[in-house]
């Protein structure tokens, strides 16, 4: 709270009365470049504010009635200790409207400010929230949570932003550990620094929505500070890893039975562990066969088209089970919770002798790559998998399409007739159980 000023000649009525009626006020100095002052009327009086700018000008507003004749309500009539307080609460805001934040905020809106109010505005649209929560939790508010919005620069968001793409990345850890589990970062290892960055542009992207959004709420007049900050170029190239045919047989049978039903409904359907592990028997329609997914990452919900194969799967994987019923659990019948995925397909992966091992989302881009080898259009890709547009169907697969390109230097490029570097034969590989 703030000190109170004490005055002789204002802070009681009776002094008041003594004052001659004039028309400059009587100023009393609150801190350095603020003053309170009291005009003096022939009947009462009033209570006003002024304020050095930064062009040394004085700006000057009046308060409110003094409690001449009436006694003060903290509204309309002030008494001294009031008037002081209402003076403090107008030059702060003149304050906040000057750095561009919004002059009705009490105290300084920060970067964590802005966070927090992204972050409830992100969740009534139905996105995935916990991630993205953790994401700032750990990696934005620890370095930029508690810099006023007004005073964040492009130089603070740049220099956090590269700072944090050569740091270690942060590995799962026990709750239980009392070290944080992470990994050094190679610098000689290329690959590894272009997903460091590709990992901290999603950030960035994450922080700039924030800002984004504070900046069309009103709370700070410019957008030109991170506005200016762009993301590392040329790191969003993965080389998309897929499973072949033959690869999706030998790790099915791999996989111990209740697992292995998740992991068929993953390669029948591009569906993403999470929509797997909570699709109801309802969700299934068997007449057009289709499987409907109400919450996705995008926070819509899209109908996914099933083969005739992915047909019978789901008619076996769902009789006798009611409606409101999860169609994938455990052995015991709980749930597939978070992580719960990660050892029995790792377990799988080993046994059918697939390396390195792949992750729960590759099936999902076995799915979208197997469609796009055969020649289905990208915005069908796009819908099957949940994309919001093609951009990222395209990123992902279209190297894979049937290419004219591809198809014409194939048709007419001459055969050289080379000499071969060895007559070894390759023996075709037999079937795996």
């Amino acid at each position: 709270m703030a000190r109170k000023v004490r005055d002789a000649g204002l802070e009681t009525r009776n002094a008041r009365r003594r004052l001659k009626v004039q028309g400059k006020p009587y100023w009393k100095a609150l801190n350095q470049g603020l003053h309170i002052g009291y005009r003096k009327h022939s009947k009462g009086g009033t209570w006003v504010a002024r304020r050095l700018n930064e062009q040394g000008r004085y700006r000057e507003t009046g308060l409110n009635m003094a409690d001449d004749f009436q006694d003060a309500d903290g509204v309309v009539v002030l008494d001294f200790q009031q008037a002081q307080e209402a003076a403090r609460q107008w030059y702060q805001a003149e304050i906040r409207k000057e750095r561009g934040l919004d002059p009705d905020t009490k105290g300084s809106y920060t970067v964590a400010d802005a966070l927090r109010d992204y972050m409830a505005h992100y969740a009534i649209e139905g996105k995935a929230v916990k991630e993205t929560q953790q994401r700032i939790d750990v990696l934005i508010i620890p370095t930029l949570g508690n810099i006023e919005l007004a005073r964040l620069t492009t130089k603070k968001i740049t220099d956090w932003h590269h700072g944090l793409a050569a740091s270690p990345a942060r590995l799962r850890t026990s709750k239980r550990a009392e070290k944080l589990n992470t990994k050094p970062l190679d610098k000689n290892n290329q690959d590894a620094v272009r997903c460091r960055r590709a990992t901290t542009n999603r950030i960035l992207t994450i922080l700039k929505a924030a800002l984004n959004y504070a900046w069309k709420e009103g709370r700070i007049a410019s957008d030109a500070p991170w506005r200016k900050v762009k993301p590392f170029k040329n790191v969003e190239a993965p080389v998309i890893r897929y499973l072949t045919e033959a690869e999706c047989v030998r790790l099915v049978n791999a996989c111990p039975e209740d697992f292995r039903y998740m992991v068929k409904g993953a390669l029948l359907t591009g569906c993403r562990y999470s929509e797997l592990a909570s699709l109801k028997v309802a969700d299934y329609n068997p007449d057009n066969a289709t499987i409907i997914i109400r919450t996705s990452k995008s926070g819509k919900s899209r109908h996914v088209v099933l083969t005739e194969e992915g047909k019978r799967f789901f008619k076996a994987a769902t009789i006798g089970k009611e409606s409101k019923e999860i169609i994938f659990t455990h052995k015991d019948g709980s749930s597939w919770g978070r992580s719960h995925q990660s050892k029995p397909l790792s377990d799988a992966c080993k046994a059918a002798k697939i390396s390195p091992a792949v992750s729960f989302h590759i099936l999902r881009h076995t799915h979208g790559s197997l469609l796009a080898m055969k020649g289905v259009p990208m915005p069908v890709i796009a819908q099957q998998l949940g994309h919001a547009d093609t951009r990222m169907t395209e990123k992902h697969y279209a190297h894979l399409s049937p290419s004219y390109v591809a198809d014409t230097i194939r048709q007419h490029f001459p055969a050289l007739g080379l000499p071969e570097d060895s007559n070894i034969t390759q023996f075709k590989p037999g079937k795996t159980a």
